[in-house]
């Protein structure tokens, strides 16, 4: 599926142990990651993911001149602090398609590191507003961003009668989950090579597990 242009930081491509996310000739594999951020599966494969298949990819040019990593944002609902966490991340990645490629891949990799602080029982007692504040505030820690401008995106706004407007950043959260539905993702982390899912991929896997397949399924294949 494609990536639209507006989420181009969830984009991974490796040059020269460089990433881009604006290639100009796109690898022809693909490996699409769908994560929910207060996941603790989706964060033990993206640890994973971070601390041995990057390297190993960005070791051997013929995976990292073939290959391109795409994070999917997966909202889980049964846990409600699972849209607002999605949602910094969404507003991140507005506020840096201008700057740094890869800070929208540092901050997830933050807010994994702190999902803790986000679970059900964590967000119980505070307003949605609230937790919002903590989230820019994380944001701004983690990659530098305005903590008040991320939360001018979250902020939802009281008004007599109510409109049910969402907040600036409700538009790409309608498209993250569209998309997901089109595919028919249910559970994470789900991870998709070249468009279908790899069913005996799951976050239980070692780098090990993950060198073997990448080998397997990229290095020794001529295209």
């Amino acid at each position: 599926m494609a990536l639209p242009p507006k989420f181009k930081g969830h984009r991974l491509v490796f040059t020269d142990d460089a990433t881009t996310t604006s290639p100009s000739d796109p690898p022809p594999h693909t490996l699409e990651f769908y994560l929910d951020y207060v996941c603790p599966f989706s964060a033990k494969m993206f640890n994973t993911l971070l601390t041995s298949v990057l390297p190993h990819i960005r070791r051997n040019p013929n995976i990292a001149n073939r290959l391109q990593l795409i994070i999917r944002p997966q909202i889980q609902p049964w846990h409600p602090s699972s849209t607002l966490v999605h949602e910094a991340a969404l507003a991140v990645q507005q506020l840096t398609l201008r700057g740094v490629s890869d800070r929208f891949w540092v901050f997830i990799s933050d807010l994994f590191t702190h999902q803790t602080a986000f679970f059900d029982e964590a967000v119980a007692g505070e307003t949605r507003n609230a937790t919002y504040l903590r989230l820019a505030k994380l944001a701004r820690e983690s990659v530098g961003v305005d903590e008040d401008e991320v939360y001018k995106l979250l902020e939802v706004k009281q008004l007599d009668g109510g409109k049910n407007a969402g907040n600036q950043v409700t538009a790409d959260v309608k498209t993250v989950v569209k998309m997901a539905r089109l595919t028919g993702v249910h559970v994470t982390p789900t991870v998709l090579f070249n468009g279908v899912v790899v069913a005996e991929i799951g976050s239980a896997w070692t780098g090990e597990d993950w060198e073997q397949w990448l080998d397997s399924n990229i290095s020794v294949l001529g295209s």
